[in-house]
Order: C-alpha cells, then sequence, then structure tokens
C-alpha cells in the first residue's frame, strides 16, 4: 500500500517521512486512517505537531496518529465525537488516543465508519460546534471534576461538629480533597475512625489537613 497518496496538495511530505520511519505494522494503519480523512475531508491539511501527524480543517485539528513500537494510536479530537465513539462502544480510556492501542488495521472501525467520524467531525467545524482545536472544561466543570465524594463517616461527623462543617464548607475543593483522600485510603476500619475525629477536631480548629507543615 503507497504511503503517499497525492489525492492533492494537502498531503504533507512530512506525514510521508513519519509513515516512511514507522514500524512496518503500524505503515498499513497510518496510510489507511490518513487515506480515510482525506476521503471524508478533502479540504483538510497535514501538519507534524508533537512530532506526529496531525489533520486539520479550517485551523482546528480533526484527529490525529502515532505510531509507538508495538501499537498506533489514532486521535479523533473533540467533545461530540467521544460522545459519539462512546456511543459505538468504541471510546478507549487508559491508552493514547480515542481507539486504545491498534496493532493492525482489523483493529480499527470500519472504513464506512471513519468516514462516517470524520464527516461528522468536519459537520461539527461548519456549523459553529467546534471552535477551536482544545475544548477546555468551564470553571464550573473544572470544580465539579475537583469533587470528590466524601465518605460517609465524615458527613455523619461533620453533621455533629457545626464548627468543623462549617471549615471544610469553606474549603476549596483541593483541600477537602486532602481530607477526603486521607481518609479514603484508610485500609482499617480503626484507622478511618481515628483519621475520622481527628479531621473534624482539625477542622473545628480551622485547619487544613497538612496544617503541621505550613506556615500559616
Amino acid at each position: 500500500m503507497s504511503t503517499s497518496p497525492k489525492y492533492n496538495d494537502s498531503f504533507s511530505p512530512a506525514v510521508d517521512v513519519y509513515i516512511a520511519k514507522s514500524a512496518a505494522f503500524a505503515q498499513p494503519i497510518l496510510t489507511r486512517v490518513r487515506e480515510l480523512v482525506h476521503k471524508a475531508v478533502p479540504e483538510v491539511v497535514e501538519e507534524m505537531k508533537w512530532s506526529r501527524p496531525f489533520f486539520i480543517y479550517k485551523g482546528i485539528i480533526v484527529g490525529n496518529v502515532s505510531a509507538f513500537k508495538a501499537h498506533c494510536s489514532v486521535g479523533l479530537w473533540g467533545q461530540e465525537m467521544a460522545a459519539r465513539l462512546k456511543g459505538d462502544g468504541l471510546l478507549a480510556s487508559g491508552a493514547m488516543g480515542s481507539l486504545g492501542r491498534v496493532t493492525s488495521v482489523k483493529d480499527l472501525p470500519t472504513d464506512k465508519q471513519l468516514v462516517d467520524y470524520f464527516k461528522q467531525a468536519k459537520k461539527a467545524i461548519d456549523e459553529g460546534v467546534r471552535t477551536k482545536s482544545i475544548e477546555r472544561p468551564t470553571k464550573a466543570e473544572r470544580v465539579a471534576k475537583a469533587e470528590i465524594e466524601t465518605p460517609a463517616e465524615l458527613t455523619a461527623a461533620l453533621k455533629k461538629n457545626k464548627a468543623a462543617a462549617k471549615t471544610f464548607a469553606g474549603f476549596s475543593p483541593s483541600c477537602k480533597r486532602e481530607y477526603v483522600e486521607w481518609i479514603a485510603d484508610a485500609k482499617r476500619d480503626e484507622t478511618r475512625a481515628k483519621r475520622v475525629a481527628d479531621a473534624v477536631t482539625w477542622m473545628a480548629e480551622g485547619k487544613r489537613r497538612n496544617w503541621k507543615y505550613e506556615n500559616c
């Protein structure tokens, strides 16, 4: 399979080189994804970013590919794309890229699926749903992510100590996390109970989890 299908000038020689230098198993994977991106989005252009190929439409990243020693990764960018892949049972976690560790063309979605995904990515950009490559979470989303579930034992103890509850409520998400993770990490019930008691005592005095090491 050729690594440089010259449909138009949007194919980058640098990507040709990247594919040619990749392991033999990776070349068909990278070439297949590359061809399908261009088929779905004829106007797409290629750029090397962070030492790997990216596919860009109207200045916005729609996807990328990477080759490693034993696998490839394929990134399909955009929150709407992640939702679509998750709905189709294809979104992977624990590895770079959207599709997990791809070791052969057989690990990829079908050609029809990939073309459809990239067409959807193009449509999202055309319709203004996506306006930039990296979609950073809002402040509210960052706060929600920072929050973690408070252990039931701590919640119950705080209800019995208004001063501690007031301090805990006023903590930033990171300060709350310090206490919550410290208690949640306890392996034994007695250890957890002692940590809850200590936490409530310290918070009743307005102290953060690591108050012993702070000059405040």
